[in-house]
């Protein structure tokens, strides 16, 4: 195996990536009431960059991944 392959998780993300995932934790951060410094924010920071590392660039998608990750969702009636 060639050992300068770098897997998608480990590429650093650039200024769009970053962007890209700032967005969508603010969003989710801003529809759910929840403090930019607590513990669930910093799990939703954490996952967001994950998911958007292991390659769901979407911003919608990595948005509703998230939300059904941490349990976020807006359930059916």
């Amino acid at each position: 195996m060639d050992q300068t392959m770098i897997k998608k998780s480990e590429a650093p993300l650039d200024n769009r990536d970053l962007q890209i995932c700032q967005m969508v934790f603010d969003e989710v951060r801003a529809q759910t009431n929840i403090a930019k410094n607590c513990e669930e924010a910093e799990r939703i920071a954490t996952i967001t960059v994950e998911l958007y590392q292991q390659g769901v660039r979407d911003p919608v998608h990595l948005k509703t991944m998230v939300e059904v990750a941490r349990g976020l969702f807006d359930k059916p009636h």
